[in-house]
């Protein structure tokens, strides 16, 4: 490195600093030679599979076993099969898919609404479904819950429960009944006045005295029943929150004769609320939800949560005329609609 200064004279403090300068150049030139040998170990090797990030993590782990004795080489294998994991499964959703994750000790209806869930998650997509998929999970300590509401066939959690909702819960579908209070009255008396057996489309319920005229019967639309209420079927279909499209509701004329009284009883879910609209009430009438006790009203709507435990009577005497609403299964305001869309797949009734 000196020879090109041979020919020169320099003063002493200057020949000095070269010489420092030439020590300086060479340590660097060491260093950088240092740095590219240690580069090109790190490099993979011909034939693996892995990518370079991966194979540079995995010389630093056999670098680190090799010096910290068989402990350390433990923990870099669980390392990189940690590793090999993440690589195989980079879709977070795959344990959601996951059988392994539902209940052994489940019923075979939770089993298979869980199954319907998981088709519908294939076809469109697991976003919005978190309440969902919890309350299948937990269907199995359904029992647990509290006497006061327990559905026996779906409990969707997470969402606010009370016996009777107010008016502002379905405001604009409430509003629609109400002023359709007139024209739906006057196509039930004319149902009514043919007689209310199974041949003019009734159907009698096991307790005395009861029977309805069904418009929609879970999920189905009882197209006979509706060209007999052609208004009535019109007003329902304009209803914005109307469960049409699955098993879970139902829309039609409820008679209770006096002297009937249903036990009781719990609804087949939360993720719904039944519209009453009042036709005929006589005195002596009681609906009693969550142990809170209401009366119907001619004309006026009230918004039940059937999923509480709940009992209606008619303790009129024998010649009072018969209690009429005309009942709308409505969705739970707070049920979104990407849970709505995934209850119509779980709950497409069988056609």
């Amino acid at each position: 490195m000196d020879w090109w200064m041979s020919g020169l004279v320099l003063p002493p403090y200057l020949e000095l600093g070269m010489q420092s300068l030439s020590s300086v150049l060479w340590t660097l030139l060491l260093l950088f030679l240092w740095h590219c040998y240690r580069m090109g170990s790190d490099l993979p090797m011909p034939g693996h599979t892995h990518s370079g990030k991966s194979g540079s993590r995995r010389s630093m782990m056999s670098r680190g076993g090799s010096c910290g004795g068989a402990g350390a080489r433990s923990r870099s294998d669980q390392i990189m099969e940690t590793e090999e994991d993440e690589e195989r499964g980079q879709n977070y959703l795959t344990p959601v898919l996951s059988h392994a994750l539902f209940p052994a000790q489940a019923s075979a209806e939770a089993k298979k609404l869980y199954a319907a869930l998981q088709e519908y998650a294939k076809r469109y997509s697991w976003v919005g479904m978190g309440r969902i998929h919890k309350g299948l999970r937990e269907q199995v300590r359904l029992n647990d819950h509290s006497a006061i509401q327990k559905p026996h066939l779906f409990f969707l959690p997470d969402v606010p429960s009370v016996p009777f909702f107010p008016r502002d819960a379905h405001r604009h579908d409430i509003e629609v009944l109400e002023a359709n209070y007139p024209t739906i009255l006057k196509e039930f008396r004319a149902v009514y006045q043919r007689g209310t057996d199974a041949k003019q489309g009734w159907t009698s319920l096991t307790s005395k005295g009861q029977s309805v005229f069904p418009l929609y019967s879970s999920g189905i639309c009882v197209a006979g029943n509706c060209r007999s209420c052609p208004c009535t079927y019109r007003i329902l279909l304009s209803l914005r929150t109307f469960i049409s499209s699955n098993s879970l509701g139902s829309a039609g004329f409820w008679l209770l004769g006096p002297g009937s009284t249903l036990g009781s009883s719990y609804g087949p879910t939360n993720a719904r609320l039944r519209c009453h609209l009042g036709l005929q009430t006589p005195s002596q009438c009681e609906l009693v939800v969550g142990g809170e006790p209401q009366c119907w009203s001619e004309g006026h709507c009230l918004l039940v949560d059937d999923s509480f435990l709940h009992t209606v009577a008619h303790k009129g005497p024998p010649d009072a005329a018969p209690r009429v609403i005309f009942s709308v299964d409505l969705w739970h305001p707070n049920v979104a609609a990407a849970e709505r869309q995934a209850l119509d797949f779980m709950f497409s009734p069988d056609i």
